[in-house]
């Protein structure tokens, strides 16, 4: 796949290579490592990686009180008889369903479930987490970037992990009950990416994908692994083909402005989001209608889709926010 290049300040205080040099693929590439080598190295600060009894004993509790059907319909069956196959009680158990570099576990301190994310100590990922995750930003309320309880260095092995709240893709599987609770969480989509701009930062994958939720009405950004940090960048530009929406000026070749890429994906995030929960918003027609302009400069900066979809919000009458997506 077509890495992403760009034109910045290698001296930034979010750049990853410091004053060495590292390769931009080999650093930045996704990890998958032998998780059983670095369970004692999790364990010790205080999160456990699933066994099979844990998944095991997690289908035992989900399952009761559930009609046989309904079970059959999610496939949580299989998903049982897989963790009753296991070897060993306390081996470890992968979800099938994560890719290698991710593992499901659980804080040892309150039982919190948790998905653990590797990635290279000196990738962007990590910088970016860090800084995201690290006072006074972690404090901001319009970081909605996803709880992240701790980050683990192993500089030996160049590896670190992500320990993160697990989270539901509620957007996608079990939309906000009405109107209001959707356009809230849109706006979150929306602020949080005010608030990455704001510090110089452009996520360059947004999609419904990389949105989760706490099922208490929180929304957060996850994957920051094509994410880029351009202090004291003037005019940064980047090229290449990756990430789930891609512009008009990326797909013809051109260096394009980071920051209007992730204008066309949140205009893009917008239409799908609609189209896949049902609700019918069309005074949102007139702001994504920008968000998408084929020329990147007549899109609106982050601060302005705020400020606009902000001004839409009273044009919608108290019934119809009360309302669902039938």
């Amino acid at each position: 796949m077509q890495q992403l290049e760009t034109e910045w300040d290698s001296d930034s205080s979010c750049s990853t290579k410091g004053s060495y040099a590292f390769d931009e693929d080999e650093v930045n590439c996704r990890t998958a490592p032998h998780w059983s080598s670095y369970r004692h190295i999790i364990e010790s600060r205080g999160f456990r990686l699933d066994t099979f009894r844990d998944v095991r004993e997690f289908y035992q509790r989900y399952c009761e009180g559930r009609r046989l059907e309904e079970l059959n319909a999610n496939d949580h069956l299989s998903g049982y008889s897989r963790a009753c196959r296991g070897p060993d009680d306390d081996a470890l158990c992968r979800d099938a369903g994560l890719p290698d570099n991710l593992f499901r576990g659980t804080c040892l301190r309150d039982g919190l479930k948790v998905v653990i994310k590797s990635v290279n100590l000196y990738s962007r990922e990590f910088d970016i987490a860090r800084r995201l995750s690290s006072p006074p930003l972690v404090n901001h309320p319009m970081n909605h970037c996803i709880p992240i309880l701790d980050m683990i260095a192993v500089p030996e092995d160049e590896l670190g992990f992500i320990v993160m709240e697990e989270w539901s893709p509620q957007l996608v599987c079990d939309p906000p009950c009405c109107l209001r609770g959707f356009l809230s969480a849109l706006r979150q989509c929306i602020e949080h990416l005010v608030f990455m701009h704001h510090h110089h930062i452009a996520h360059l994958d947004i999609s419904l994908h990389n949105i989760l939720t706490d099922c208490k009405c929180n929304f957060a950004y996850i994957d920051y692994e094509l994410s880029r940090c351009f202090d004291g960048v003037a005019n940064p530009r980047i090229r290449g083909r990756r990430g789930t929406d891609i512009p008009p000026e990326l797909e013809r070749g051109e260096w394009a402005n980071p920051y209007k890429v992730d204008i066309f994906s949140l205009g893009m995030l917008l239409v799908r989001a609609c189209k896949i929960t049902g609700y019918d918003v069309p005074e949102l027609f007139g702001l994504v209608r920008e968000m998408l302009h084929d020329n990147p400069g007549d899109r609106p900066s982050a601060s302005m889709v705020l400020k606009n979809f902000d001004r839409m919000l009273p044009l919608i009458d108290e019934s119809r926010l009360q309302s669902d997506s039938c």
